[in-house]
């Protein structure tokens, strides 16, 4: 990792480091282990189990890069959210949302990346992201999910 350059790929270095670091904490999960709901007294939907942090860490995933394409102009495709029933599954969608997100990426140039714009986007829970800012929220999502799997494992473990 590291490999890339400038702001965008400091960006993306980290965000595939997020992601990596994730599928190593959930590479151990076992099925059953996967769709236990721990948290029962939640009242998000997304966070109830493993298996439902990380179906909506892969449908926010595709969401940014959706924002981003939106203010580009760029195609964009939805992601079905849908539960898997192995890790494998789960890591083989992680890959390919970062495929996506590398893609999106070649929509804007270096300079939009570091510069704060006019054109916000705006998301669907009312804040108010440049480029650069939701790339960081991105980042930081998979890190804060990771960090409540780590959590919900001691539990399950």
């Amino acid at each position: 990792m590291n490999r890339r350059t400038g702001a965008k790929g400091a960006l993306l270095d980290e965000y595939e480091r997020a992601l990596s670091e994730l599928k190593l904490v959930i590479s151990d999960v076992s099925p059953m282990e996967l769709a236990l709901p721990v948290d029962k007294t939640t009242t998000d939907l997304n966070c109830i189990s493993i298996q439902s942090i990380l179906t909506h860490i892969l449908y926010a995933g595709y969401s940014y890069a959706n924002y981003i394409r939106k203010l580009k102009n760029a195609p964009f495709k939805l992601w079905e959210k849908a539960t898997r029933p192995v890790i494998a599954d789960y890591e083989n969608d992680l890959d390919q949302m970062f495929s996506y997100t590398i893609e999106t990426f070649g929509f804007f140039n270096e300079e939009e990346t570091m510069q704060p714009t006019s054109n916000k986007i705006l998301t669907h829970w009312g804040q108010s992201y440049d480029l650069e800012q939701m790339w960081e929220h991105a980042i930081v999502h998979v890190l804060r999910h990771r960090r409540q799997i780590e959590k919900f494992k001691k539990i399950v473990g």
